[in-house]
């Protein structure tokens, strides 16, 4: 069996705020660790039929790009869950309200 690791690492500053987020993976042609201003994980846990999330984002993210980073982030959303159930109509629904949230948050397309 395959396998790959995906490693996220977060640096505090004396506040326990996120000051760099690093991210590497052994499956990535790009083999130093990365920086990103912000990242979610979301994990299923079958077992309590729940989800576990972790959102962080640096102190210095720009409030322009966390609101084009959570637009983006619903739409890939709504990708992965046309893949996963074929519910054509719902993620239709989540694209128009994608739409909405860029035109309040004034994100341009």
């Amino acid at each position: 069996m395959k396998k790959a690791e995906i490693k996220i690492t977060v640096e505090l500053d004396e506040n326990n705020l996120p000051e760099n987020i690093l991210w590497e993976s052994t499956d990535s042609a790009n083999k130093e660790a990365l920086p990103v201003k912000s990242f979610n994980l979301s994990l299923w846990d079958h077992n309590y039929k729940n989800t576990l999330t972790i959102g962080l984002w640096t102190k210095d993210m720009p409030v322009d790009e966390m609101k084009r980073f959570f637009y983006e982030t619903l739409q890939t959303m709504g990708d992965s869950f046309l893949r996963a159930t074929g519910e054509t109509n719902i993620v239709e629904d989540l694209r128009d309200y994608c739409a909405h949230f860029a035109d309040k948050m004034e994100i341009k397309q």
